[in-house]
């Protein structure tokens, strides 16, 4: 595409107040920006897919944690896939399709070092945000590396039926788990869990107390559980966990809109005598696995032995609403903003 041809503007979003709880629409804006050819090292892309995660309401929040948060009156950032309409670098051509972090927007100017080129003849582009992307590699390495998980193991998932949680619970399956359980906020979710995605057991944690549900779908207890909601569950998990049990912490979904501190586990002595071993993870700790995680997961999404699933939103202006009905629990798998009109 040569530069006359390029767009000559952008809609993207920018976080114009700080939530306090949960967020509201007016903290966003939709706003339009100038779309320039690509300086020397860069490439313009042209935004197909963009992804939202529940990560990203921490980002939201000033305060110094392991991504930098978002700043006020400037485009939000995220994972995207999209096609590559302007080139001034070295190994890209217009035509290319590319994973990248420079979401939230319609067209994207991004510094070639930070693109990765994705092959969709492979799998199609929303794969590179979900299974084969971040989510797919938290819970590859979450599973496996952080929880050690082992044959015969049973596994406890809690938000089970999101991104992370309906690919764990597969995982473990295909690995020889003895037992599979998982926690999700409604009925149907629970049934989709059994009876399309494998799970021996699941149950709605809306529909009773946690433990007492947790114990009924687990009577011989668990060898692992992994945390993506935090509160409640993590002190299920506690209280039915084996001996030398493990958990990996990899989100706290039910505290991330609180304004006040969160109790803690109530239980946390039991993991004394049950010489648990609890451990938090960030995905990018585990990048040398992702050649191990590519070739094993491509080789499932082949055999079909390991399904996936997204909740697609069409438009740019309904990236926020995707946002919050992530957060409110409305996904299915991976919640995906889509351009690709």
């Amino acid at each position: 595409m040569s530069a006359s041809a390029l767009p000559s503007s952008s809609r993207e979003w920018h976080l114009v107040a700080r939530p306090h709880g949960w967020p509201r629409t007016e903290d966003f804006a939709l706003r339009e920006a100038p779309v320039a050819a690509p300086g020397e090292g860069r490439i313009l892309i042209r935004n197909q897919h963009f992804s939202v995660d529940p990560y990203m309401r921490g980002r939201m929040n000033d305060v110094k944690s392991y991504v930098p948060p978002f700043q006020l009156d400037q485009p939000m950032d995220g994972g995207a896939v999209g096609e590559v309409i302007a080139s001034n670098a070295e190994g890209f051509a217009v035509g290319d399709h590319v994973l990248h972090f420079l979401g939230w927007r319609e067209y994207a100017d991004v510094d070639a070092k930070q693109a990765v080129k994705v092959d969709a003849s492979v799998a199609p582009l929303l794969a590179y945000l979900g299974v084969l992307g971040m989510p797919g590699l938290t819970a590859y390495a979450g599973l496996f590396d952080v929880a050690s998980f082992k044959e015969g193991d049973a596994v406890f998932v809690s938000g089970a039926a999101g991104a992370v949680g309906i690919l764990v619970g597969q995982m473990a399956k295909l690995k020889g788990a003895s037992r599979v359980i998982g926690s999700a906020g409604s009925d149907e979710k629970v049934k989709l869990l059994v009876e399309e995605y494998g799970f021996d057991a699941a149950f709605n944690y809306k529909n009773g107390n946690v433990a007492e549900q947790l114990k009924a779908a687990a009577p011989d207890g668990i060898d692992v559980y992994f945390d993506n909601v935090g509160g409640e569950h993590l002190e299920a998990a506690i209280s039915s966990l084996n001996l030398h049990g493990r958990i990996t912490l990899c989100g706290m979904i039910a505290q991330y809109n609180e304004t006040e501190p969160t109790p803690a586990p109530r239980n946390l002595a039991m993991v004394i005598g049950k010489r648990a071993r609890i451990q938090g993870m960030l995905v990018r700790d585990h990048e040398a696995l992702q050649p191990q995680f590519v070739r094993e997961v491509a080789g499932w999404l082949r055999s079909g032995e390991l399904k996936y699933q997204e909740t697609v939103v069409e438009g740019v202006e309904n990236g926020v609403e995707a946002f919050l009905g992530l957060m409110r629990g409305e996904n299915t798998g991976k919640m995906i903003v889509s351009l690709d009109r």
